[in-house]
């Protein structure tokens, strides 16, 4: 962001008169907007917008030096929050785009802090610099686009290696020094921030009119800055009173290598990674402490690093909002979905600057990537469950075949977290999970973690099968009843009723609470016939018990010793399976060699 370009050292009454005077102009500016009806554009979905008109792509670290190392983490900061503002928004045909109205004044309150900018022939610390990154990026967009430029503004100087030496740069000043342009149809705005790249693109309802890129030449009087001379950091010029208000002002941000953890429901499988791969410079974020307010799902492992910060009346609420509703229901996932965001929005906080190495868990990952607090990081994903897109394949898909089977077409997100979601996986560098099913989906870039098996439990073996989910379609209930009439089976259940009071009759079958004292009392199989299972812990505890399972591979557990695979859906299989296996008895190597052998035929 530059305001002016000069010549020699600046001074204290030289700024003064500078500000003098762009108090005016913002003045005048203002009043001139209102008459004119200047405003700010809301932001709409992709849909509706299938032509790329025009994408700019620029990289974010243009300076690695120690020195600017602060200066370029503050300017992608200063973008993240610009972006916020700016990406999705949707400019009506020939309705005139304000860089200014669109993002609104760079403030600290607003999140904005130090960055590198051009004034008066010097490059210097200042609260939005870097902003000119984001508003060259969308002149060069409404260029190749073909939008009327309304008003643009060249630097007073050329940085070395950016756009101002070919051209196709664009200064902005609050709010007087601004970039506008009008589009000839309706037009989205994309603006995104990569691990190494600010991506800007166009889209439009029709597709673009063949526009030849603008071409301007160089200003031959704009005077070139050395950067490394110039900047506040290295230029050495002690008598600038700049420098010294920099020196004294600018606060260090700590180890540049810290990781921020952002963590939500404790998994051990998940601790256990935090826990090998942590530093004591990391930061870790949780809804809150687990142990000290009893509740073992967050009970993380909070020793060893440099600070913990917890959103603990963020996580109260949500546990408050939600256990007052029924376990199940449209209404118990709208209050999850809001619980979520004001956890993330929260924990969001605890990343500064200079953290450009982050950890995320799952729940929050759509909220964070929304709101562009992971644009500019490297990061990497806690995977608990299929990716939104895949599940909702999934279930569609189910419900196309059993249209009959109401329970398959509950419980969808909404499109812009699918979509949010699948960006935000798409952008991460590693997804890391033990659900094996999830993993296989992320070739390449998942990092499956091994189950960790709870302590085996004492219980006496009987014959009765034991069903651990729902009662619902998804969880492959209707194919479980088809068996359990079909031989006359026990049906073990420990799960809420979805499919209504009488859906099991016709069967044999008892009610137990997991996990409490005795309740693998008289089971000799654990059967788990899902199309979806996030979380198999009692499957898990089933293993670690030594009982054999029968799960499809969506439950993630392949690998994982006594479990056997079955496809979803297919009752007719799962029959001649639990033909085999109707008593504990006969739970051995051999009969378990007998069941692979079934289900490769």
């Amino acid at each position: 962001m530059q305001e002016t370009a000069g010549t020699g050292s600046p001074t204290r009454f030289s700024a003064a008169l500078f500000r003098a005077r762009a108090l005016c102009l913002q003045c005048l500016r203002i009043l001139a907007d209102g008459r004119a009806g200047i405003r700010a554009w809301p932001a709409q979905p992709q849909d509706g917008f299938p032509h790329l008109l025009a994408e700019s792509r620029t990289p974010l670290w243009s300076d690695t030096t120690v020195q600017e190392r602060d200066l370029q983490q503050g300017k992608v900061q200063n973008l993240r929050c610009a972006l916020r503002r700016l990406n999705g928004a949707a400019v009506p045909a020939g309705a005139t785009f304000s860089f200014w109205k669109q993002i609104g004044r760079a403030t600290p309150a607003r999140g904005y802090t130090q960055g590198r900018q051009l004034r008066e022939g010097c490059l210097y610390p200042a609260i939005g610099g870097g902003l000119c990154q984001l508003s060259n990026a969308l002149y060069c967009v409404a260029l190749d686009a073909g939008f009327e430029i309304v008003e643009r503004h060249a630097h007073g100087a050329i940085i070395p290696g950016s756009a101002a030496e070919v051209g196709r740069d664009a200064t902005v000043a609050w709010n007087y020094i601004d970039l506008r342009f009008r589009p000839a149809q309706p037009v989205r705005l994309q603006a995104e921030m990569t691990r190494a790249e600010l991506v800007v693109r166009a889209w439009g309802q029709a597709p673009a009119r063949a526009v030849r890129k603008s071409s301007i030449a160089i200003l031959p009087l704009r005077p070139r800055i050395d950067v490394v001379a110039h900047s506040c950091p290295t230029c050495g010029v002690d008598s600038c009173f700049r420098h010294r208000e920099y020196e004294h002002s600018h606060r260090s941000p700590g180890p540049s290598g810290a990781r921020v953890w952002i963590m939500d429901e404790r998994w051990p499988e998940f601790e256990q990674y935090v826990t090998d791969f942590r530093t004591d410079q990391d930061v870790l974020a949780i809804p809150l402490d687990g142990a000290r307010w009893n509740r073992p799902r967050h009970a993380w492992n909070t020793a060893g690093f440099a600070a913990v910060r917890a959103a603990s009346l963020q996580s109260l609420v949500r546990s408050w909002q939600t256990r007052r509703l029924s376990r199940y229901g449209a209404a118990r996932l709208t209050a999850q979905l809001k619980g979520a965001e004001r956890l993330a929005t929260t924990l969001a906080g605890s990343l500064a600057p200079h953290n450009t190495d982050v950890t995320v868990a799952q729940s929050l990952l759509p909220f964070l990537w929304r709101d562009g607090h992971l644009g500019g990081r490297s990061f990497q994903v806690l995977m608990t469950r299929m990716p939104l897109a895949s599940l909702h394949a999934k279930l569609d898909g189910a419900m196309a075949l059993n249209p009959e089977r109401k329970t398959l077409g509950e419980f969808r997100a909404p499109a812009w977290m699918v979509d949010a979601e699948t960006a935000a996986l798409r952008a991460a560098q590693h997804i890391i999970t033990p659900h094996a099913a999830v993993a296989a989906l992320f070739p390449g870039q998942a990092l499956r973690l091994p189950w960790r098996l709870p302590s085996a439990v004492r219980f006496e073996p009987g014959n009765a099968v034991l069903f651990p989910g729902p009662t619902a379609a998804r969880k492959g209930a209707f194919e479980l009843r088809e068996a359990a009439r079909s031989l006359d089976l026990e049906i073990v259940l420990c799960g809420v009723e979805l499919e209504g009071e009488t859906f099991w009759e016709g069967c044999r079958t008892r009610r137990v609470v997991r996990g409490a004292a005795g309740w693998l009392n008289g089971v000799g199989l654990v059967v788990q016939p899902a199309l979806v299972e996030d979380a198999p812990r009692a499957l898990l505890a089933a293993a670690a018990a030594g009982l054999p399972i029968v799960a499809t591979e969506e439950c993630g557990l392949h690998g994982v010793d006594g479990v056997t695979e079955l496809e979803f859906g297919d009752a007719a299989a799962l029959t001649e399976l639990l033909r085999h296996v109707r008593s504990a008895a006969e739970i051995s190597p051999a009969s378990k060699r007998d069941i692979q052998s079934l289900k490769r035929e």
